[in-house]
């Protein structure tokens, strides 16, 4: 494994780095908070240990900037703070174990090789992508081609079933029942309505049709072959 270790104090530091190498593991050593950040954003680790209180910037501080930089690496906070409302704010902060000082080198190489053993976090998906076609989940905003199109909130969610199936044939009771989470047939044209009102703002005046009806099927999004 490689490990980051952001610690302070030499001689706890040292303990750690020296009983990981003879574990077979390689350390790399931060000796305060800005530091430790630094490494921790820019390296790939399996595990960080981290201790809470560091100079420059403190544990939490590090574990919640990585966190909402959508570094997902397994932290175990070291700590003297041994109460429940300091594991809680650990563990809050973003981090996946706590181990009070003093510890058993033991009992701390069976924490990070449980950590270790997780399986990776998946990456939330963001955005969908279907030719040139765009689409942010987060921001709710679609664009083709670099231009920005506005949708209604109906017209978004059929859209994003569309990419989300994008090369595969959709019918109209998928959508129905996916879009507009009907379990029945409305008997209305509300579909056929729907699709036309977005092809008139996703392919009119681009060129190329990337919504195209599947006769007796349903609807396809692709990019023409």
């Amino acid at each position: 494994m490689k490990l980051l270790l952001i610690e302070d104090d030499q001689e706890t530091a040292e303990y750690i780095i020296g009983g990981m190498k003879e574990a077979g593991h390689t350390t790399d050593h931060a000796a305060n908070g800005r530091d430790g950040l630094f490494m921790a954003a820019g390296e790939q680790y399996d595990v960080m240990i981290v201790d809470r209180m560091l100079p420059g910037l403190d544990g939490l501080g590090i574990v919640k900037t990585i966190r909402s930089a959508a570094v997902r690496t397994p932290v175990l906070f070291l700590t003297a703070l041994g109460g429940i409302d300091d594991r809680v704010e650990g563990l809050e902060a973003g981090g996946d174990d706590y181990l009070v000082k003093p510890f058993a080198f033991a009992e701390l190489m069976a924490r990070v090789n449980a950590l270790a053993r997780r399986p990776p976090v998946m990456q939330v998906e963001t955005t969908l992508r279907v030719a040139d076609i765009e689409m942010d989940l987060v921001r709710r905003s679609v664009s083709r081609a670099g231009t920005r199109i506005e949708l209604q909130p109906q017209e978004f969610k059929l859209l994003e079933y569309l990419m989300r199936h994008a090369g595969r044939v959709v019918t109209r009771t998928m959508l129905l029942e996916n879009v507009w989470h009907f379990h029945f047939d409305p008997q209305t044209n509300v579909v056929e309505t729907h699709i036309s009102r977005l092809r008139s703002k996703v392919d009119r005046g681009f060129g190329v049709e990337l919504i195209h009806t599947v006769r007796g099927a349903g609807y396809s999004m692709h990019a023409p072959e």
